[in-house]
């Protein structure tokens, strides 16, 4: 697993870094030029980001924006209310904050809600082996749900050249893509992946045909 640190701060990235880096593989960058480099070459399990990054000030919104397309989670340290959060990333939003001054249990916390969605869904997979050989809603044409875990995780069959808004209770969903292919929001991903959704519909559509396993994120 992998965590993507922002913070132009050196001595608070190193420390961060140190800590993380218990949890996960850890790629420290101090510009936002080198966060996007970074967004670019790999795909990450979370984001850390400090929001007043960069000569303008404006870097936190614009690793958000590049977070966002990639599919991959992003949250934001800083200082600011919430209101001021708002102002500096509309229309985007972060998917958690991490609230200065912060304590040592508060980054573990957050760290370790991301990285435990992917193990999550990996081991409920791992536990069901294959998907249910019934149970199955057909929700619109060459699209199929069933349940898997109830109120937190479906299974969804897409047939080829259809598309279905993933989302799971429109919330923040992991999803593990086990067959095939999906494109959401122009970001395209193949399987066997792990990739992840913030709030809201996301439109996905597939060419191939797919089967994905979809997991909420709690809290």
């Amino acid at each position: 697993m992998k965590v993507l640190l922002v913070e132009d701060d050196a001595s608070l990235r190193e420390g961060m870094g140190e800590l993380i880096s218990d949890m996960a593989e850890v790629r420290e960058v101090g510009s936002v030029s080198q966060a996007l480099v970074a967004l670019k070459e790999d795909v990450f399990d979370l984001v850390l980001t400090d929001l007043r990054i960069g000569q303008s000030g404006d870097g936190g919104r614009v690793i958000v924006e590049a977070a966002r397309r990639r599919l991959q989670p992003v949250a934001l340290v800083s200082a600011a209310t919430s209101e001021e959060v708002r102002r500096a990333l509309g229309p985007f939003e972060p998917d958690a904050v991490l609230a200065k001054p912060f304590q040592i249990d508060d980054v573990v916390a957050l760290v370790e809600r991301f990285l435990g969605l992917r193990r999550e869904v990996e081991a409920l997979w791992a536990a069901r082996g294959k998907p249910p050989a019934e149970g199955w809603v057909e929700v619109s044409e060459g699209v199929r749900v069933a349940e898997a875990e109830p109120g937190r995780a479906s299974w969804v069959r897409l047939a080829p050249g259809t598309g279905f808004p993933l989302q799971m209770h429109g919330g923040r969903t992991g999803v593990l893509l086990l067959e095939g292919e999906l494109v959401v929001e122009g970001e395209r991903r193949v399987g066997p992946q792990f990739f992840y959704l913030a709030a809201g519909p996301r439109e996905a559509s597939t060419r191939e045909g797919s089967l994905a396993l979809l997991l909420a994120l709690q809290g």
